[in-house]
């Protein structure tokens, strides 16, 4: 419990630092919420899973994505060492959470130039793309 205590702290200073407070609110369990924001989760099956360079160009033309103003978070990552159940999907290669203030922030990242640039140059890379999209 600790551990996720120093975490909520830890975000909760990043969202300060980031400008974002006011996105982030207390629940009554004192935990820190992050509340009005669509936050889009995308997940990206690599062709060659193995590759590390194909794998370094998609990270590479994420952060590049990073520059697109309506972002407001974001997080780039790949699968956890955590246990093996039948929920937990370990398959992926790479994973890229952006947040957004709104559906119009997100639909102009959508036909953004540097998005759609990432995708004319990165998708010879993978065979599966998941794009899990949530509102609070």
């Amino acid at each position: 419990m600790k551990t996720r205590r120093n975490f909520i702290k830890k975000a909760a200073s990043a969202l300060a630092v980031a400008g974002l407070l006011p996105l982030a609110k207390k629940s009554m369990a004192g935990e820190v919420k992050i509340t009005g924001t669509l936050v889009h989760h995308v997940y990206f099956w690599l062709k060659e899973p193995k590759n590390e360079a194909h794998k370094n160009q998609l990270v590479k033309g994420a952060n590049e994505l990073l520059k697109i103003k309506s972002i407001k978070m974001s997080h780039i990552g790949f699968p956890a060492g955590t246990e093996n159940r039948d929920v937990v999907d370990h398959s992926y290669s790479v994973s890229y959470m952006v947040m957004f203030d709104s559906q119009a922030d997100q639909d102009a990242y959508q036909v953004d130039p540097i998005h759609l640039k990432f995708v004319e140059e990165n998708q010879h890379l993978w065979n599966k793309v998941i794009v899990y999209d949530s509102v609070n």
